[in-house]
């Protein structure tokens, strides 16, 4: 099974629906899509900053707000159902968290290392982030934490597995030319 990390940034562009259809249609293998945060993540942290939350908390309320980003990819795509464990669909993350250990909860974990958590416990055969930016294929995974790209914990998550990654520019390769970039 493939794990599809659809970046929060792409739920504004028209365009999602029917190009992420296509691009789930020509991949090899099954795939389990997991929603990025997006706005609501980003209002949460907006929370944590005016009322001081706290880490672990704030971070619980991003990964409820994660369920509402399982259900609008449902809804835009129709044919997936939302499922809570690590089955082809879209996985709603909150249920499968709580049941699960999972990665620190700080704000160093976004969406990209919460993906990539559970594509190391499902034993993916890779990971795709679906981005709104390239990523340079010339970067290690620090390099593209360190310019913003993933998150902070990303490499050091990646650093003690067995993952291939692949980062695509949704936005732009229409083609789906996939960028591999390095695990360095």
């Amino acid at each position: 099974m493939i794990v599809a990390k659809v970046g929060g940034s792409l739920y504004d562009w028209p365009g999602l629906g029917p190009v992420l259809t296509a691009w789930l249609a020509r991949q090899p293998e099954p795939v389990l899509l997991f929603p990025g945060g997006g706005e609501a993540a980003d209002a949460v942290r907006n929370w944590d900053r005016i009322h001081d939350l706290g880490e672990e908390h704030a971070h619980w309320l991003a990964i409820r707000s994660l369920s509402l980003g399982a259900h609008f990819l449902q809804r835009l795509l129709g044919s997936l159902p939302v499922v809570d464990s690590p089955l082809p669909g879209i996985l709603d993350p909150y249920p499968y968290f709580r049941t699960q250990s999972g990665p620190p909860h700080s704000w160093s974990v976004t969406t990209d290392s919460l993906a990539a958590w559970v594509a190391i416990r499902c034993v993916a055969s890779k990971l795709v982030l679906l981005k709104s930016a390239d990523i340079p294929v010339s970067l290690s995974w620090k390099e593209a934490s360190d310019a913003g790209f993933v998150d902070s914990y990303f490499p050091e998550l990646l650093a003690t597995a067995n993952l291939r990654v692949e980062a695509v520019n949704l936005r732009s390769s229409l083609e789906f030319n996939l960028q591999v970039a390095p695990r360095g």
